[in-house]
């Protein structure tokens, strides 16, 4: 057993269907747990009946998926749902974003999200700040965004789930100042946001500034996604990213996001940040790789089994080198399997 007990710890996860060639749920399982995992994120998966997103499969096939989750010992970290990936107003604004009117959205992606999350025995629903039109001024939106957020994070508590904003370009938090805003705004327990570096330094942003942005997030992070970013100087962004052009992901460690300077700090934060998190009935903090390596768009990306395993090997040297324990797969995991 690979184990820091003098550290603070760590959860490590990954996005399954980063892993798997076809995204099969057997795929996904099984090469993540060969890899030392007991975490995955699911997002879009394959049972049978061609690759889904989580939030269209039937309840036969959750059933499904949650045998397998049994039969390879293996649990789910969180829901990387889209929800918060639509359209804050009806305007054409040359983008393909969907609107969806709110009050409609709220009682049935919403409410599905969070009884798909119960399903699936997590407590953390990975989600987004809506985005505004392209082009306008966000700060235009804010209080809507606030406003539409709060409803989430009502009926999140109510349910006992968490939910999750991840930083992400184009949408209302394309920073960790704005997602810090929305979130302290909120002001709710059942809302955390989810710092991810690459989604960053796509935007341009160097090491040091990831790590800026990260420092106004740092009091509101319930856990992490590990990609990085390498910035081309030929393919500088103003204003909106296009992001099925992006294509300089790499192994934490090698980009412009900065992890090793944020995970310096993060080691800090942990032990309080463990407690609180288990306090809303997660296990702990979450690393949740999504690398991208071998290509990244709107709504997901892929790394292949062979990719994983480099993100994985990558990042487990960096937190060698930080100080921050984890654990994987023992020989008491593997019997248990059997």
């Amino acid at each position: 057993m690979m184990s820091k007990t003098a550290r603070p710890q760590v959860l490590l996860s990954a996005f399954g269907d980063e892993a798997a060639v076809g995204k099969s749920a057997v795929e996904q399982l099984a090469v993540l747990a060969a890899l030392g995992l007991r975490y995955y994120s699911v997002r879009f998966v394959d049972l049978g009946a061609g690759v889904k997103n989580a939030m269209q499969l039937s309840d036969q096939e959750v059933d499904r998926l949650v045998e397998l989750h049994r039969r390879y010992d293996m649990k789910v970290a969180t829901l990387g749902s889209p929800l918060g990936k639509v359209k804050l107003v009806d305007v054409a604004d040359g983008t393909n974003n969907a609107y969806r009117p709110f009050n409609e959205y709220l009682d049935r992606e919403v409410a599905h999200a969070i009884a798909l999350a119960k399903r699936l025995e997590t407590r953390l629903i990975r989600g987004f700040s809506f985005y505004p039109p392209k082009g306008d001024d966000p700060e235009k939106y804010f209080q809507q965004t606030v406003d539409q957020l709060a409803q989430i994070a009502s009926r999140c508590e109510r349910e006992g789930v968490v939910y999750g904003l991840e930083l992400e370009a184009n949408l209302m938090g394309s920073t960790g100042r704005m997602l810090s805003r929305l979130h302290q705004a909120v002001g709710s327990p059942a809302m955390t946001t989810v710092y991810d570096g690459a989604n960053l330094a796509c935007q341009n942003l160097s090491a040091e500034r990831c790590l800026e942005e990260y420092s106004t997030m740092r009091a509101s992070i319930g856990w992490i996604h590990v990609k990085d970013y390498k910035i081309d100087p030929g393919l500088v962004w103003h204003g909106h990213v296009d992001e099925e052009r992006l294509k300089n992901f790499v192994p934490v460690g090698d980009g412009d996001s900065g992890y090793d300077l944020v995970f310096r700090d993060f080691r800090e934060l942990l032990p309080a940040l463990t407690e609180r998190m288990e306090s809303l009935g997660a296990p702990g903090v979450f690393l949740d790789l999504e690398p991208h390596l071998k290509g990244g768009g709107q709504f997901g990306g892929y790394s292949g089994p062979d990719g994983m395993g480099l993100a994985l090997r990558s990042l487990l040297k960096m937190l060698d080198e930080v100080g921050i324990g984890y654990s994987l797969r023992d020989l008491s995991d593997v019997k248990s399997t059997t």
